[in-house]
């Protein structure tokens, strides 16, 4: 059986562009390789607060319940989520993971790890955003005895007592283990680049109705790694008290621990990155929709070497939003108006809607 559009993933990309596609009265189906939606959300570490507010917070057509000024933790999210799905009745199949996705002269064939082949006009790409957890190059890494992991690996503090840890990175994440970590070890907070501090409310408003207000949110100038950490107080207070203490990165690894500079070493129990995350989409190996270093090749969205193809959830794929709960809703209406043109009679129109799509000038 054919279908008009297959969604992959039921995390926030994923729900919001079936969202968009019911709307528009568009036949789709969504698999997730999971057993429930949520996406990435379900493996970040247990105490996760969101930096942005609720009322910044929410998918197209539900707004985050409660106060709008509050800070959601991560469970409050997949709760969200979940309830998100329900309301709208989003025919989600669960279990159901993508291994390779096939291009036909009518569309794709979209093979899943149980064999089904699902066949379909076009497919939207929402699940992989962070799916590889990206550790920098470190000089000796590989001679450590000590633990070694990423922040996708962390959950909380227990176990970690009494232990000595560097956690590596500089962004709002690596800040708020370190200091929750430091409440049971003793820990370093490690980055290459000072630490920048943003008051998390200027002028009784949050750090996000300042980026929507000068649209800094709706371009690519902003990355996670290079955005200030959003902080009441506490965070820096923490680091000015040692706990953690912060410290430019060290030069490099060796089996017991870290060098700080030349001839000062110190052994180390744990090495705890949280530097992030790359896209990794391996179902879309044989499409050439990625270039060489792993990057998608698309604009806004849609893909520029496979017409049918689009994405929705990947990191900067129109602005600083785009992998965001803010982002996603925005992003998914434009690849949804997108995609209801190439599925319109006439191929003519379609690689027309699909030029524009692709080569007018991102905002």
């Amino acid at each position: 059986m054919s279908i008009d559009v297959l969604v992959i993933g039921a995390g926030q990309a994923g729900l919001a562009a079936a969202w968009h596609l019911q709307r528009a009265g568009v036949p789709f189906r969504i698999v997730e390789a999971s057993t429930q939606v949520g996406g990435s959300w379900r493996h970040y570490y247990d105490s996760l607060t969101l930096f942005s507010p609720a009322g910044y917070s929410s998918l197209p057509g539900m707004p985050f319940p409660g106060d709008p000024e509050r800070y959601p933790v991560r469970d409050e999210v997949t709760g969200y989520l979940e309830a998100y799905a329900a309301r709208y009745e989003l025919p989600v199949e669960f279990g159901r993971r993508v291994a390779s996705v096939g291009r036909l002269d009518a569309g794709f064939a979209s093979k899943l790890a149980d064999g089904e082949i699902i066949h379909s006009r076009a497919v939207v790409a929402a699940s992989g955003a962070f799916a590889r957890p990206y550790m920098p190059p470190i000089d000796g890494l590989e001679s450590f005895r000590g633990r070694v992991l990423h922040a996708a690996q962390y959950r909380s503090p227990e176990g970690f007592e009494g232990q000595r840890i560097v956690v590596v990175g500089g962004a709002n994440s690596a800040v708020q283990i370190a200091a929750e970590l430091a409440s049971r070890a003793t820990v370093t907070l490690a980055s290459r680049r000072p630490i920048r501090f943003a008051p998390q409310r200027v002028l009784g408003k949050d750090f996000h109705f300042w980026l929507n207000l000068t649209g800094l949110d709706r371009t690519r100038w902003l990355d996670d790694q290079s955005t200030p950490v959003l902080d009441t107080g506490k965070y820096r207070g923490a680091i000015k008290s040692g706990h953690p203490d912060q410290r430019g990165m060290f030069l490099k690894v060796d089996s017991t621990g870290v060098e700080w500079s030349p001839g000062q070493h110190e052994p180390v129990d744990v090495l705890l990155f949280a530097t992030g995350y790359r896209p990794q989409v391996p179902y879309l190996d044989s499409l050439g929709a990625i270039d060489a270093e792993g990057r998608l090749l698309q604009r806004k969205g849609v893909s520029t070497t496979v017409p049918g193809l689009y994405y929705v959830g990947f990191p900067k794929q129109r602005n600083f939003a785009s992998a965001t709960l803010r982002g996603v809703g925005p992003d998914a209406e434009v690849v949804v108006r997108s995609l209801r043109a190439q599925l319109a009679p006439g191929t003519s129109r379609h690689q027309r809607e699909h030029r524009r799509i692709c080569c007018e000038p991102a905002t």
